[in-house]
């Protein structure tokens, strides 16, 4: 398998880099796209560069559009932009390529391959959602990075990799990142089942 992980300037950068640790752990071939807004943002929010992503794949810019994933003739299973911007889904949602992240998944949806976009924005506006809808009709997965609770989370990886585990869900990759609804049952006071007897 082959997965093209997109990483765009919106707040949760860590969500793109916790998906390529997780990919890269489980022996999955990775590229990466990232904007000149992501490598600012990995740094501020990750204190990580660019290089940092190298050990994971071969990274590409957003700029190059000369990319080997820009044509449709580039082999991969799967594209996951993690997070994925409100202008990113636009241009996804329009069909417009102004960029190597939005052509790859032009391709993507054009090559009826797997595309997850991990969205990072609230509240949403309609034009927000109208352009969900758009990319759901067209074949895409909508994922936000909206963690659940249920599984008791104690650190802030344990919400990142909640909703890494979602994303892993979607590619078919078996993970055990967080502990699944109705593994262990709580009662109203937050004890297990088994001790509240």
């Amino acid at each position: 398998m082959k997965v093209i992980v997109g990483i765009t300037g919106a707040t949760g950068t860590v969500y793109g880099y916790r998906l390529l640790q997780r990919l890269n752990e489980r022996g999955i071939e990775t590229s990466i796209i990232i904007s000149e807004y992501a490598a600012r943002i990995l740094q501020m929010e990750d204190s990580k560069s660019v290089e940092d992503l190298e050990g994971f794949g071969e990274v590409y810019r957003s700029s190059d559009l000369m990319a080997p994933t820009a044509s449709g003739s580039c082999r991969f299973d799967a594209m996951v932009i993690a997070p994925c911007t409100m202008k990113t889904l636009a241009e996804i949602a329009n069909g417009l390529s102004s960029n190597l992240i939005s052509r790859t998944a032009d391709v993507a949806l054009k090559e009826r391959r797997r595309l997850i976009l991990v969205t990072r924005e609230t509240p949403l506006s309609r034009v927000h959602i109208k352009n969900m809808l758009k990319v759901t009709s067209a074949g895409a997965v909508v994922l936000p990075a909206s963690p659940g609770f249920y599984h008791k989370p104690k650190t802030i990886g344990d919400l990142v990799d909640y909703v890494v585990g979602k994303v892993l869900d979607q590619l078919g990759i078996e993970h055990e990142l967080f502990r699944r609804w109705g593994e262990e049952e709580y009662d109203v006071t937050g004890r297990s089942s088994s001790s509240a007897q």
